[in-house]
């Protein structure tokens, strides 16, 4: 039997013996098989399942999410993060219907917004049977150590190469079952730190193990260093409400969205007890951010929210302050740090 024939006929087995019980692993449906992986985008897959249901719950087909306002995207999709990814995903939904349906091909799925190499490869694959190789970081890791190659991953060549490495793997096998194996390896045994060498189906094919370089590989030029940030939220009560601060419609990042407002966003302000300390992590940035009681004046804080209430249609263009009860909390687009700030308070 041929290298390649041994790769792929050890891997399919290995995958088909038992693999992680993954809810989109039960469907061959295009919409939630393109939900799951735009969620699994920058998350890991344990934290993506209970959004990955919540919205199939609440959009079960790409024609209830076409027909939601993107307020209430925003507000299922509040904790995820990388928001992006939820506005490009309600903007393919009305593309896509307004099209007539669901695009069967990689490169008209790669024509939809949001929607890249490795997305369109996956649904095509994994829903429609096309043969693309699904090349994302796991891949990129696996084939690098499988093949020995020091080469940087981040280069186009490298990750087009690597690419065909995959398809010439893939061979005649079904590519659905062969993509998920590929990637299954490189999430729970192809691991960046600590591989599980040993329990690997491609051990035997495996140049990095064999030359002792797997801790090298991959290989990535051009890593941006951490940067280190601290800030402060504020938790404002009145009552059973909590005081937040709308993001602007021409802020650069996570328009209209709602957020713990910081000291220089209410700068009369009195600081009372610190609640709690967290760590939240956007790319290279590294925040830590403590969160306190505080007290706002009536004048500043309340006027501000009855100005917002009273001009609700055009909130998300001019941003302001609002005051919420915890169960509205779940219907709004929330930021991912404040969530995080309102549980140290208790309130979610």
């Amino acid at each position: 039997m041929a290298a390649r024939d041994r790769v792929t006929a050890g891997l399919v087995a290995w995958y088909r013996r038992g693999h992680r019980d993954l809810p989109w692993r039960h469907t061959r449906d295009p919409y939630a098989i393109w939900l799951s992986e735009v969620m699994l985008q920058q998350t890991r897959a344990q934290a993506a399942i209970p959004y990955y249901q919540r919205f199939l719950e609440r959009f079960p087909n790409v024609e209830a999410l076409a027909a939601a306002p993107e307020e209430a995207v925003l507000a299922l999709w509040s904790g995820l993060g990388y928001y992006g990814r939820a506005r490009n995903l309600h903007r393919a939904a009305r593309r896509v219907v307004e099209e007539g349906g669901f695009p069967r091909r990689y490169d008209e799925l790669r024509e939809l917004p949001g929607i890249g190499d490795y997305t369109a490869a996956a649904v095509a694959s994994i829903a429609f049977g096309e043969r693309r190789a699904a090349v994302d970081g796991n891949v990129l890791r696996v084939v690098a150590r499988v093949t020995g190659d020091a080469a940087d991953i981040a280069s186009p060549g490298t990750r087009e190469r690597f690419s065909e490495v995959a398809r010439g793997w893939m061979g005649r096998r079904d590519p659905a079952v062969f993509n998920q194996a590929l990637m299954e390896l490189g999430a729970t045994v192809c691991l960046p730190r600590h591989p599980l060498c040993r329990a690997c189906p491609m051990e035997k094919e495996c140049r990095a193990l064999a030359e002792g370089t797997v801790a090298q590989l991959p290989v990535k030029l051009g890593r941006k260093q951490p940067v280190e940030l601290a800030g402060v939220l504020l938790v404002v009560r009145r009552g059973r409400r909590v005081l937040l601060r709308q993001r602007a419609s021409h802020v650069r990042r996570m328009a209209g969205f709602w957020d713990l407002p910081g000291p220089e966003d209410l700068p009369a302000a009195r600081l009372g007890a610190v609640l709690g300390v967290f760590r939240h992590t956007i790319t290279h940035h590294h925040y830590r951010l403590t969160v306190r009681e505080a007290t706002a004046p009536e004048t500043t804080a309340e006027a501000t929210a009855r100005e917002v209430t009273a001009r609700e249609a055009t909130v998300r263009e001019v941003g302001g302050f609002g005051w919420f009860e915890a169960a509205q909390l779940l219907e709004i687009p929330l930021s991912t740090t404040a969530r995080k700030g309102l549980k140290l308070a208790g309130i979610l």
